[in-house]
């Protein structure tokens, strides 16, 4: 097994201001969060013409990958990266690609070919999540059931996968005689059956993947797979945290602006004390969330202390979120439960990472074991 992240030289923190001003000029002169609207209801996903502006000519599908594979940057890239698209939503698969699939693949340190091409914007999605959405070893959906000469045969259904309907291969965790291992998939395979599923989230797409004797390569071997997958979990915990803190500021920021220009009994809404304490409220959360992620970023060279910090900023960083976006739900009044304004799109992001990759609950319970209380 590899280092999962970029062992390059790191940005300085004013390449890492450009690095987020490109990508939120990118994002606003896609519309911001109207790259959400233009997708199919029935069919959350990708926006290939976004996608293909971030992760191909700016380089963002290669983000803390190995340097052997065109990868640059480590996690302080990946958390800006992921924090700008959080505040516009952006429908592209930084998480599901680059980030969990991509650091899968680079911990197996046996797949050059197909890292080059996630580098280049190939999309490739993940399918390790048991049946409540968590990564367990010990409960993997998907299992080798027989080997056709040096070929693994995978039967089971995997729950749960990112942008699994738009990806062009499959990384997947499945249980053999050795333990848990990772095996990569192509989706057109007859023994695969990709089903797009409807999620509350309108900007990232969710696919139930099913298998019955699908071929497929072996990434790992002797039970490798799942010191992989928890390590590049947790690399993904924190781009996540810092998906939710940019989504929680930009709720915030479109709750001041609003409370601040609405007048009621001619006077500013915010000039009442119930909103002044809540819009206080908002930001101690949001604060608190961003005080995670950027300690979180500072372990990313110790993984027993990136396992704590990751497993802190989302026992955190998920409700944060989801409380500043139902209070900007609430504190836009009428306005803010309409399907024209966007107040409903960060709620729905804001719940649906509140259970992506586990709760709040299960990361307390990790963060409990790993600490030995």
């Amino acid at each position: 097994m590899t280092s999962t992240l970029t062992d390059g030289p790191a940005l300085s923190d004013a390449e890492l201001d450009d690095l987020r001003e490109t990508v939120r000029t990118v994002c606003a002169d896609a519309g911001g969060t109207a790259a959400v609207r233009r997708l199919p209801e029935a069919a959350p996903g990708i926006d290939a013409t976004l996608w293909d502006t971030l992760g191909r000519q700016v380089g963002l599908a290669a983000l803390g990958l190995p340097e052997t594979a065109g990868g640059i940057g480590g996690l302080a890239e990946i958390a800006v990266v992921c924090e700008e698209l959080g505040r516009t939503l952006a429908p592209v698969p930084v998480l599901s690609s680059t980030v969990l699939a991509g650091q899968v693949l680079a911990g197996c340190g046996t797949a050059d070919e197909t890292l080059a091409r996630l580098a280049g914007g190939r999309v490739h999605a993940l399918a390790v999540a048991s049946s409540d959405g968590t990564w367990r070893p010990d409960a993997v959906p998907v299992a080798v059931t027989s080997w056709q000469g040096s070929v693994p045969v995978l039967d089971g259904t995997a729950p749960f996968v990112l942008d699994g309907a738009d990806a062009e291969a499959l990384v997947v965790a499945a249980t053999g005689t050795d333990g848990v291992d990772l095996f990569l998939v192509d989706p057109h395979d007859p023994g695969v059956t990709v089903r797009r599923v409807p999620t509350l989230d309108l900007s990232r797409g969710q696919a139930l993947v099913s298998f019955s004797g699908a071929r497929a390569r072996a990434l790992t071997a002797g039970g490798e797979g799942a010191e992989v997958v928890t390590r590049a979990l947790d690399v993904a915990l924190v781009a996540l945290a810092a998906d939710q803190l940019g989504g929680a500021q930009a709720a915030l920021d479109m709750t001041v602006a609003h409370v601040r220009d609405r007048t009621q009994f001619g006077r500013a809404v915010g000039s009442f004390q119930a909103v002044k304490h809540t819009c206080a409220d908002m930001l101690l959360q949001v604060e608190a969330a961003r005080s995670a992620v950027v300690r979180a970023v500072r372990a990313a060279h110790s993984p027993d202390a990136l396992a704590e910090a990751a497993a802190v900023a989302q026992a955190w960083c998920g409700e944060a979120f989801v409380f500043v976006a139902a209070e900007c739900v609430q504190l836009h009044g009428g306005m803010g439960f309409t399907w024209e304004h966007d107040a409903h799109l960060y709620f729905r992001r804001a719940q649906s990472d509140a259970a992506l990759l586990g709760g709040a609950a299960h990361h307390r319970e990790r963060l409990a074991a790993l600490l030995g209380w």
